[in-house]
């Protein structure tokens, strides 16, 4: 996923350019739910499997699957919540950054919504790489059954090389992303085709009444096989997550154009193969194929689940960079791996935490089988928080009134938590998995805001006025401090009060600088800032300025070019007799702030991972000074 240099979302000029996003919101967009056909029918008919399934059961399910993509994929995404943006920008942090500063009254309410979603979209991050890869090579079997015994080592080589690249970036690899996911849908679209004359009265299933009729007749079976069903639209929230990466029109494009009719096709072929040959069940999609095109649809397939990882996987770090930005986990390392494209990046940390994940779901699970209910409970948690979160926009964003917002996004979230409760029959065979995850990046997130809060609360105790301490240093006196020339730069999240670095420097060292800048750094709601809304200088004496940095959630937060900026701009200082004065504290832990101590223990922990504000905020390292404290929490 990429951004441009110039902060704004992707918007197509012209027909070439337009062309150009279609064809790679085909690839990165789309890469996980072109994925689903691998396995979405074949785990929807494993109830079946024993007893054998009838030809109603084929076209409901069938039904369902094609209704399925309707409903969610392209009424609620691609017409509706495409629509629904913060600047241009999408995704669960992105509306819940816009409706925390439109819709104060419910902040909690949407914070802890909003935090849900992120937290199940990064437990997708991991299962989605495990699940589609392993269903890719699972087709070598089929090749020859030789090849039983390496799926899962091969599945696990190719998971390594593929974390092990991220820190090259993926500007290079995804130039090849759209051609090459476009070739999976062209082929999975020609292998329905060549199927669907196996048997026409698979067609019936475009009429909704086969779908209900298979739910009303199956009972409990049909609510389990939901949970299967919804495979079917595994990927989808990418839609809204890469809206300001390619723009509303291009994957709306894409999806009509390309994606939605060969997913269609796929499935009614997989429908009709089944219905002509029953024994076909055990694999539908790779029994589509003869036998001298196996390998080489083996092969695209992997490429394809690999394209498909690679794009959840960099969502995964945008997101968390969102995260950070908007002060729901510490700061960590961020690596820019484009000097073209901001919206490459990389975060060390993020990437061996997710590759830990996977390595482990794929050997604890063992096969594309064991792992499938683990997967649908965490897209299901992430599209009904999005269906509330868009409840909210149109209210406060649309003035759309209680009914009408009501009326048009209940259905959705019926049938999205009819969904949500058919993939919970599957907790115990290993739908726990999302769950866990989900609740461990959660923990980690309330950790760090109430930690955060607590901490601030501490350290306002001590705090001076700014004016006030200005007023005191600015008195002639024997006790005053010496002036020495030069700029001192002191970095505060409170502009009004007296920066506790400032107060220490003039304790041990016994000086003034000439010039203090008291330096603010604001991340807005907002996406993007544009340059000319970067700073506000304001001059509270001869020797004392307040500057405010403002950065959107989506920018990297460089102080050293926003700087440059402001010096274009009328501030005046040497970046050689500059220096920036830095507070590093020291916590400890203490049974009575407010926490217990585990959670304690886990802050500082979090804290102590921290990447250090000097690397975080492109500070020049040889002006940097640091001046620790001891602080209790």
């Amino acid at each position: 996923m990429t951004t441009s240099l110039d902060h704004a979302p992707a918007q197509a000029n012209n027909l070439r350019q337009f062309l150009v996003l279609t064809l790679g919101s085909v690839g990165v967009v789309y890469g996980d739910i072109g994925t689903s056909p691998l396995y979405a029918f074949r785990e929807a008919l494993r109830p079946f499997s024993e007893g054998g399934v009838a030809r109603e059961e084929v076209v409901g399910l069938i039904s369902l699957m094609i209704w399925t993509l309707t409903m969610i994929v392209t009424c609620k995404y691609v017409l509706f919540l495409l629509r629904a943006d913060n600047d241009g920008e999408g995704g669960t942090l992105s509306l819940l950054a816009l409706l925390m500063k439109r819709a104060p009254r419910y902040t909690t309410a949407m914070f802890v919504a909003g935090i849900l979603g992120a937290a199940l979209f990064i437990g997708d991050a991991m299962i989605t790489p495990a699940l589609s890869v392993l269903s890719a090579v699972e087709g070598l079997k089929l090749v020859t059954p030789a090849f039983h015994d390496y799926v899962l080592p091969i599945s696990a080589a190719i998971m390594v090389l593929l974390f092990a690249v991220q820190s090259r970036g993926t500007g290079a690899v995804s130039s090849f992303f759209g051609p090459i996911t476009l070739i999976w849908f062209l082929v999975m679209g020609a292998a329905g085709v060549a199927h669907i004359g196996d048997d026409l009265a698979i067609l019936s299933a475009f009429n909704p009444v086969h779908a209900v009729t298979f739910l009303w007749n199956a009972g409990l079976i049909g609510f389990i096989v939901l949970g299967a069903v919804f495979l079917t639209v595994t990927g989808a929230e990418a839609l809204y997550a890469d809206l300001g990466h390619f723009g509303r029109q291009p994957i709306q494009a894409a999806w009509f154009a390309v994606v939605f009719p060969a997913l269609a096709l796929n499935y009614l072929g997989q429908g009709a193969m089944v219905l002509s040959h029953p024994e076909a069940i055990s694999d539908p999609f790779f029994l589509m194929f003869p036998t001298w095109a196996l390998l080489p649809v083996v092969i695209l397939a992997t490429a394809a689940t690999i394209i498909a990882s690679q794009s959840v996987i960099t969502g995964a770090f945008s997101l968390v960079r969102q995260a950070i930005h908007l002060g729901f986990l510490p700061r960590f390392e961020i690596c820019y791996t484009s000097e073209t494209q901001t919206g490459q990046i990389y975060l060390p940390l993020v990437n061996t935490f997710l590759l830990v994940g996977v390595l482990v779901l794929m050997f604890v699970f063992g096969s594309s089988e064991s792992l499938a209910p683990a997967y649908g409970i965490s897209i299901t948690g992430a599209m009904l928080i999005d269906t509330i979160l868009a409840f909210a926009f149109v209210r406060y964003l649309w003035s759309w009134s209680t009914l009408a917002a009501t009326a048009f996004l209940l259905p959705l979230f019926l049938l999205e938590l009819i969904f949500l409760g058919a993939n919970l029959f599957k907790v115990h065979h290993g739908g726990y998995v999302p769950i866990l995850f989900a609740g461990s990046v959660m923990m980690l997130m309330w950790t760090w805001r109430k930690g955060v809060r607590l901490l601030r609360e501490k350290t306002a105790r001590h705090e001076i006025p700014l004016d006030q301490f200005i007023a005191a240093v600015e008195r002639k006196s024997e006790h005053a401090p010496v002036v020495v020339p030069g700029t001192a730069i002191f970095l505060t999240a409170t502009p009004d009060t007296t920066p506790a670095v400032l107060l220490h420097n003039i304790k041990h060292n016994h000086v003034l600088h000439e010039h203090n800048v008291i330096l603010t750094i604001k991340t807005a709601r907002v996406p993007y800032v544009p340059e000319k809304d970067r700073y506000t200088l304001t001059k509270l004496s001869d020797r004392f300025s307040r500057l405010e940095l403002r950065f959107g959630f989506m920018d990297d937060q460089n102080v050293s070019q926003a700087l440059a900026q402001c010096r274009k701009g009328g501030f005046k200082f040497e970046i050689m007799t500059t220096s920036f004065y830095l507070g590093r504290r020291k916590l400890v832990a203490d049974p009575q702030s407010g926490m217990p101590r585990w959670q304690d223990r886990l802050f500082i922990a979090m804290a102590d991972s921290a990447i250090d504000p000097t690397d975080y905020f492109h500070l020049p390292a040889n002006r940097v000074v640091e001046l620790g404290e001891q602080v209790i929490i």
